[in-house]
């Protein structure tokens, strides 16, 4: 979308944090008369008075291996039953990917594959190290290169078949409205990776079938038929919630949904309900800031910790964090969890003073590093807050999340302190628009600026892609087209892939005459 469109659906909307400023913050802003399913908004928990749809699509059942293709253990072709033959297939799959290589990945695959095998099959096969998966591993690729190789009039009969799937399954009905459907696809089975190094990374995500699955819609409408020979575990009609389908996924036991698309009505209310509580918060933060302030000198440490934390939430747009069982989930932490071995005090570094340096993995394990110089009381807190304390301890260890947020919901309803993050996330939008946009700019001028102003709130959210498959090789080919070597390691830890490669440009520029 182009920016001078964006700018014109925020004022559309209402969007602009300045637009509350005179007006207390438990006043709702008044709606727009330009958003139709704002106007339709209801009052109360119901969601909708209509909906049907087609139910989930199920993905094809497994395709046996040809007879030519086969596992070898300890040298010998083996046949396996349909069932550990399917797993083998997943690990074979992924044999070139890194995650094959790691242990706990391993060894998680090798305890649940040996759950699908028949009693002859645990007899035989005792060690995954004596397991050869290279003639699967070749037989994917051979398919994947053959697909990329089809002539063009198969591609796009493979995509018409494709957008019929979609139009057959990707919407629904919603209070007589056609609306899209995010995720209509049951997930197939496949071998579970996680973010950064999981503790259950290769475990077996098993096949999700109409028997797991509750379906959700309206009390008159159709029921979806489910596959032949299946039934559904339950069918509900509940308009009080969003999704369509639910189950539970076997490796977390997490609760997944099928939903709207976000450019829906529903997830368009819900966001403008987000944006809205991060506007009722501009009528309040000034005194939200002074009293976190006031507390740092507070003689309770449970008020000291909580202002020390709200004050890191606010300025640096941190998630809350919640703490998490050991060996459940990865190693990731938000600002409540923080631990001491990921913070270290400088009471003067690079000539300022009262310096604190941030080094731990946020969500989806993506690092946060940060060096920034603090008030006085902050760092003397901190300094406190870690005394004889070991590496492993929480640096807030008299806080949670659930009771900051609590605390926050005394100055506002519907505080958390996520609703920070988007605040701040907003206003530093809005700041940048108004301070890079000229009213003559050309429709360039605004996308570039418009680009420039959300590359300053991800980096105000650490907002960072993982490093995509393809990225050494890309780099690879980058460095030959200069011919020149590369100059910076490609596995340096401290460095996402983004930073290394705007670096590594910087270094090819600086060679190239234009």
């Amino acid at each position: 979308m182009h920016a001078a469109a964006l700018l014109r659906l925020g004022r559309a909307a209402g969007v602009r944090l300045g637009d509350v400023s005179r007006r207390p913050a438990s006043v709702v802003a008044p709606k727009s008369s330009t958003a139709g399913w704002e106007e339709e908004k209801s009052k109360d928990r119901v969601r909708w008075r209509q909906l049907e749809h087609r139910g989930p699509y199920f993905v094809p059942a497994y395709e046996p291996l040809p007879d030519g293709v086969r596992i070898v253990y300890d040298g010998k072709p083996v046949k396996l039953s349909l069932a550990a033959e399917e797993v083998a297939t997943l690990y074979g799959k992924m044999l070139h990917q890194e995650y094959t290589t790691k242990e706990v990945f391993q060894n998680n695959f090798f305890n649940d594959w040996r759950k699908e095998m028949t009693e002859e099959e645990r007899e035989l096969i005792k060690h995954l190290d004596k397991c050869d998966f290279t003639e699967i591993h070749r037989h994917f690729m051979d398919k994947a290169a053959a697909r990329k190789a089809l002539p063009r009039e198969e591609k796009q009969k493979l995509k018409e078949e494709a957008k019929k799937l979609q139009q057959e399954f990707g919407y629904c009905i919603l209070d007589g409205q056609r609306e899209k459907i995010s995720n209509f696809k049951m997930e197939p089975p496949g071998l579970f990776c996680g973010r950064g190094n999981h503790p259950k990374m290769g475990m077996l995500k098993r096949r999700i079938r109409p028997e797991d699955v509750t379906i959700n819609c309206g009390r008159d409408a159709k029921i979806p038929e489910p596959p032949a020979g299946h039934q559904w575990k339950e069918v509900r009609s509940d308009n009080t919630v969003m999704w369509l389908a639910t189950w539970t996924e076997s490796v977390q036991n997490s609760v997944k949904y099928i939903t709207l698309n976000p450019s829906s009505k529903l997830k368009g209310q819900r966001d403008q309900q987000k944006y809205e509580a991060a506007r009722r918060l501009k009528g309040v933060v000034g005194e939200i800031r002074s009293q976190y302030r006031a507390d740092w000198t507070s003689p309770d440490v449970k008020k000291r910790q909580r202002a020390v934390a709200l004050y890191f939430i606010d300025k640096l747009a941190l998630r809350a964090g919640n703490r998490k069982e050991e060996g459940e989930t990865a190693d990731t932490v938000g600002c409540c969890s923080l631990r001491v071995e990921h913070v270290q005090l400088h009471a003067q570094a690079n000539g300022c003073k009262y310096v604190v340096e941030l080094d731990f993995l946020g969500k989806d394990s993506i690092s946060y590093s940060n060096r920034m110089s603090v008030e006085k009381p902050v760092f003397e807190n901190l300094q406190l807050f870690m005394k004889n304390k070991s590496p492993g301890d929480h640096v807030f260890d008299k806080l949670t999340t659930s009771s900051l947020n609590k605390h926050l919901q005394a100055w506002m309803d519907g505080l958390t302190a996520k609703v920070f993050r988007t605040y701040n996330a907003s206003i530093t939008l809005q700041k940048q628009l108004q301070a890079l946009t000229h009213a003559n700019d050309s429709q360039a001028s605004k996308i570039l600026a418009y680009n420039r102003a959300n590359r300053a709130v991800a980096v105000l959210c650490n907002h960072q892609r993982a490093a995509p498959r393809t990225f050494m090789k890309s780099l690879q080919t980058l460095h030959a087209k200069v011919g020149k070597p590369m100059l910076v390691a490609p596995h340096s830890p401290r460095l996402s892939w983004c930073r290394l490669r705007q670096r590594r440009l910087r270094q090819l520029r600086s060679r190239w005459s234009w």
